[in-house]
């Protein structure tokens, strides 16, 4: 059929669209009456339409149809939906099951460099995004803890002997003076038999 008058084809339709009665997204015209979500059919404008390729979609079933699933991805505040959308004709796509890697260096990057720093705590490798400097060394931020209690660090809060890194507390009590005069609290005695 010619295209006498001119005019962008609809996106939907394929027939001429006039300025009139144009609606545009994403680089297309569409006929304001077939502007219309692709699976519900509700009317959509510019702050309600979602597109996907050359599909048009509400919000709603575009999150239902392409938005992630499972588990704490609900509706609204604090609920779960168990709606796959087959009642308005999307097909749900099972994932693939989850298989670990048998790598035990997932990092490609770290292969080709090779010599990272070692933690001093677990001799594994200790890579910028977790690196914590203390003592001269480069710990895990979950290795940067009192070799004692276990109590988290920080470079202001730790002290260190024998390449082992303690908090304040602790390195007083096994490393610190000790006899009469120097207990636990202000001006306590200690007497241990």
């Amino acid at each position: 059929m010619p295209n006498w008058g001119g005019g962008k084809k609809c996106g939907v339709c394929q027939k001429s669209v006039y300025f009139a009665e144009e609606v545009q997204c994403e680089g297309n015209s569409f006929h304001k009456s077939c502007f219309l979500c692709m699976v519900c059919k509700k009317n959509l404008d510019s702050t309600t339409v979602a597109v996907h390729g050359e599909e048009i979609y509400c919000k709603s079933c575009y999150g239902k149809k392409y938005g992630p699933k499972g588990y704490g991805y609900g509706q609204g505040a604090g609920t779960l939906s168990t709606d796959k959308g087959e009642s308005l004709g999307i097909k749900h796509e099972e994932a693939p099951g989850h298989r670990p890697t048998t790598n035990p260096n997932a990092s490609k990057f770290a292969q080709k460099i090779g010599g990272s720093e070692r933690c001093p705590r677990c001799s594994q490798a200790v890579y910028a995004a977790e690196k914590v400097i203390g003592a001269g060394k480069s710990w895990h931020k979950s290795c940067f803890r009192c070799a004692k209690c276990g109590k988290g660090l920080e470079s202001t809060t730790l002290a260190d002997k024998d390449g082992e890194i303690y908090c304040k507390g602790c390195y007083a009590k096994n490393f610190g003076p000790k006899g009469f005069g120097f207990g636990q609290g202000a001006g306590a005695l200690v007497h241990s038999e």
